[in-house]
């Protein structure tokens, strides 16, 4: 653990704190890449012949589904034992996700039978779950107020530049060892995914621990030391970090009289049950937008219109491209323009693009031949789709992890987290049978459900952008449910800024160092 120290003590000195910040989100983020590598990767697997000729050979299509539902599954019930990790801290559970993702990618890459196949992908899935419960929790309690949209937001990034990666290394594993029976052509795809987990797992304690947590467990002289290496490097003695320390004592200490030992207990007070719903329908508004039914069976659509396995799998690749760079614009605009009008807006322009997307395989069913219809097609529903959802796809993520007080934080983003994951696994069921059943109306579910989800959100999210993580109790107690129209004045709000100030100016008169004076302000 000295070690470990040292090495902390040594990046905190060399970087100013916000980067020190973003280092650390960052890193944290690989858990996230390691979701979107797998999400993208089975579909370049699940399309090789050398793996059709090994696991697909009898009930093709109830084994190729059960390959991808059982990933879901697992991710669903990690997520929901995430939620009893707290004594493990937040560094132990990125750690226990990435060891549980590790031994089911050994599974996978090294399996024999389609059982093993199943287990791999279960445990896997277990572990994934654990990961992208934890990430953003741990993202949004070491940043600052200014940039924690934007550290938040590094999960659903680097789950995009996982899959950006799995589909071009998909692609040319697939193209390569293409009807030579060569089992690397899924092997190493999958084999690829465990690198970054290793990193993960190695490499996690030389980072610090959320301050948040440390104190929350009765640890604050460990807490100060963190909260000292993230914003001020390392100097215990300074104004914002004294200031912000005593912030933290205080609320923590006061929520430890309302803490969620369990789920039951997130919907016994008002605020509480605002903010469960509000990050449950976060997650489940996501799926509702389509993401996961283009994600999983836009091959098999543009199979239906004469594509090719192999063009499938490039134009996705495309569609992964798309997705990084409208990613990049938005990671930029979280913390200026807000979370409402991100929110707000994506899910109207993910309608339109579904509603083009509709339109035309409506006009122009597969089984006409008119090319340029289905190339309008495939840039509506899939890359404009696609750069759409990233304007409120990362809001999933960013709004349940920073709208709880610590508490309640572990359990309520856990909720939400296994919500999503049912939903996913719910619309891979019920996607290729709807389809099959109803064709492109099956489209007016998603239109339907965007819309709905922009309304719900217009009349019922808060903007959270700049509010520090202490505030939220009195945001989602003290305000009204119904936002438009309303205002919100803090009944008694801490100042950062204004007690640094306050702590310094007491020092230079001779007050003893760190004293500083709670005092209300009113908000502007």
């Amino acid at each position: 653990m000295k070690i470990y120290a040292a090495l902390q003590d040594r990046l905190t000195a060399n970087m100013k704190p916000k980067v020190y910040q973003f280092f650390l989100a960052l890193f944290a983020a690989f858990g996230s890449f390691l979701y979107g590598f797998d999400l993208a990767v089975i579909a370049s697997v699940v399309a090789s012949d050398s793996f059709e000729d090994e696991f697909l050979h009898t009930n093709a299509t109830t084994r190729s589904g059960t390959i991808v539902s059982l990933f879901t599954a697992g991710a669903f019930f990690g997520s929901f034992v995430a939620g009893f990790c707290d004594p493990l801290g937040r560094r132990g559970t990125l750690a226990l996700g990435g060891c549980l993702f590790l031994v089911g990618g050994v599974l996978q890459t090294a399996a024999k039978a389609v059982e093993m196949l199943y287990i791999g992908r279960l445990i896997a899935g277990f572990g994934i779950g654990i990961l992208v419960m934890i990430i953003p929790l741990f993202q949004a309690e070491i940043a600052h107020a200014s940039i924690r949209g934007i550290l938040t937001s590094l999960q659903q990034t680097m789950l995009g530049i996982g899959a950006l990666c799995a589909s071009w290394i998909g692609y040319g594993c697939f193209t390569h060892w293409a009807n030579t029976g060569n089992s690397a052509q899924w092997r190493i795809p999958l084999g690829l995914q465990m690198v970054p987990a290793i990193g993960l797992v190695a490499f996690i304690y030389t980072f610090p621990e959320s301050p948040r947590w440390l104190i929350d467990h009765g640890r604050p002289e460990e807490g100060l030391r963190n909260l000292a290496r993230l914003h001020s490097n390392g100097d215990i003695n300074d104004a914002y970090v004294r200031a912000e320390f005593e912030i933290m004592q205080a609320q923590i200490g006061e929520e430890h009289e309302h803490a969620a030992k369990s789920y039951r207990e997130l919907f016994r007070n008002r605020s509480n049950t605002r903010r469960i719903i509000l990050a449950c329908a976060c997650q489940v508004s996501t799926q509702m937008t389509g993401v996961s039914a283009i994600q999983y069976f836009s091959p098999a659509i543009f199979a239906q219109i004469g594509i090719s396995a192999g063009n499938t799998l490039l134009y996705q690749g495309i569609n992964s491209i798309i997705g990084e760079l409208a990613q990049f614009i938005f990671f930029f605009l979280i913390d200026r323009v807000g979370r409402r009008p991100l929110q707000i807006g994506g899910n109207l322009a993910c309608a339109v693009a579904f509603i083009i997307g509709a339109a035309l395989l409506a006009e122009y069913p597969p089984s006409t031949t008119n090319n340029a219809a289905h190339w309008a097609f495939i840039a509506a529903s899939t890359w404009l789709f696609n750069f759409c959802f990233c304007a409120s796809g990362t809001m999933s993520w960013i709004i349940p992890a920073e709208i709880f007080n610590t508490a309640t934080r572990t359990k309520g983003v856990s909720l939400a987290t296994m919500l999503s994951f049912a939903f996913n696994t719910m619309i891979g069921q019920v996607t290729p049978i709807a389809l099959a059943a109803i064709g492109w109306k099956f489209y007016i579910l998603f239109i339907v459900c965007d819309v709905g989800n922009a309304v719900f959100f217009y009349l019922f999210l808060p903007e959270t952008k700049g509010l520090t993580l202490e505030v939220m109790d009195d945001l989602f107690s003290n305000s009204a449910w119904i936002v438009p129209g309303s205002t919100w004045q803090p009944s008694v709000e801490v100042d950062v800024n204004y007690l640094a100030a306050k702590t310094s100016f007491l020092e230079e008169g001779g007050v003893e160092k760190g004293t500083v004076q709670l005092v209300e302000v009113e908000k502007v």
